[in-house]
């Protein structure tokens, strides 16, 4: 399997375990709490294959930025957390660091 579908597959699990511990109301709720220790597992492993053909540079930027965007995006608007200036700036830093990796990073 390429090394990004893996990474995509390792996105989402974060994005997904990271809401999960929202819902688990600080491991209080069973369910929540065990899809966030089943999807941590299922996001470091495929992140781990990802990384056997993908720099570890560029996988984890790639991994941690835009699990980091996404997870922002998914607080917004499942949420409902507040959003402002700050957030939107430091969403466009991230996502410019991570582009700026893959256009002249190790892999290129």
């Amino acid at each position: 399997m390429n090394g990004y579908v893996f990474l995509g597959v390792a996105i989402a699990c974060e994005v997904f375990s990271t809401s999960m511990l929202k819902a688990s109301a600080g491991f209080s709720k069973l369910l929540p709490s065990l899809a966030f220790i089943v999807g941590m597992g299922a996001s470091f492993y495929t992140v781990a294959q990802a990384m056997a053909s993908i720099p570890l540079n560029v996988a984890y930027a790639i991994w941690a930025g835009l699990g980091t965007v996404l997870t922002a995006l998914v607080a917004v608007f499942i949420w409902k957390e507040p959003f402002n200036i700050h957030s939107a700036v430091g969403i466009i830093l991230i996502v410019a660091g991570v582009a700026l990796l893959n256009l002249k990073g190790a892999a290129h």
